[in-house]
């Protein structure tokens, strides 16, 4: 695996995934220590927990009811942290969890599909939604915070970094409207912003958000982003510039140090990820 991603689609630094088994990562460190891969990144849980069979970075949750559904998610992030400073990746990204609410995400894509964007149920069923998160959300916010204190803690310790991807859906913890003020309360220089094009675009294509104007006020907190590019309204992991994301625009509104990690769907050939690196060296420099 780490081979291929190297010589075939020649990628110099590495993120491992949430769907990396434990039984994989004796052979990454040997590989590691050898001086043939170096790494970006660590996505959250990774290693995946034994006891979960297939790749599910959401299979604990900080925002959980259950005090031991959310020691389990803070224990296995521990691991991930510390496999992240055994392999000398600077940082972890996380996804934090969700409020318990009807998903609505999928259901406005749909009416969308069918041709119903802005018809009078897709925005009843939207505000909706919202209403509804803002009354019932600051209870799992807190829980997420008190989650995410241990957390900051336990990576300072291994001088490790510690970032928060933006979600896909509405549901998901945090919204747009909520990471500025949880970064803002959390006060750690090693806690910052993981930018996903894919998601954001979504959100956009789905009325939540200007990606534009979001990352205008959250660029300077992001410490990388996961590429992709989305065809409305939400077919996402499409290789660069193939899709409706405004690349040009929206990357020069990132720090010139982000890191930028490919995150494409498994059916991308090694030609098509190949040439969009190329395009995108050509256009940025990066």
């Amino acid at each position: 695996m780490l081979r291929e991603i190297k010589t075939e689609l020649e990628f110099d630094l590495i993120e491992l995934g949430h769907g990396i088994r434990l039984s994989l990562m004796p052979g990454i460190q040997k590989m590691f220590d050898a001086g043939k891969v170096r790494f970006t990144s660590l996505h959250n849980f990774c290693p995946l927990p034994v006891e979960v069979m297939v790749a599910s970075p959401d299979c604990y949750k900080f925002s959980a009811v259950s005090s031991e559904e959310r020691e389990r998610a803070v224990k296995q992030t521990f691991q991930t942290i510390d496999f992240a400073a055994r392999l000398n990746a600077p940082f972890v990204v996380l996804h934090l969890g969700e409020v318990n609410m009807l998903p609505i995400t999928d259901r406005l894509i749909a009416l969308a599909k069918a041709g119903r964007y802005l018809s009078r149920k897709y925005v009843r069923l939207k505000i909706g939604a919202v209403q509804k998160r803002e009354r019932i959300a600051p209870a799992y916010l807190q829980r997420v915070k008190d989650c995410l204190r241990r957390v900051i803690e336990h990576a300072a310790s291994k001088k490790v970094r510690i970032a928060l991807e933006s979600r896909r859906g509405y549901e998901e913890i945090p919204t747009e409207r909520e990471l500025p003020g949880l970064l803002e309360e959390m006060n750690s220089a090693p806690l910052g912003y993981w930018h996903d094009f894919g998601h954001s675009q979504i959100k956009e294509n789905l009325g939540f958000l200007d990606h534009a104007e979001w990352l205008r006020a959250i660029g300077p907190r992001a410490f990388g982003c996961h590429v992709q590019d989305c065809i409305w309204p939400a077919k996402d992991h499409e290789v660069p510039f193939t899709g409706d994301v405004n690349f040009e625009k929206l990357v020069p509104l990132l720090p010139t140090n982000c890191l930028f990690v490919w995150e494409m769907s498994p059916n991308k050939t090694a030609d098509a990820i190949r040439q969009s690196v190329r395009r995108w060296k050509e256009r940025f420099g990066v």
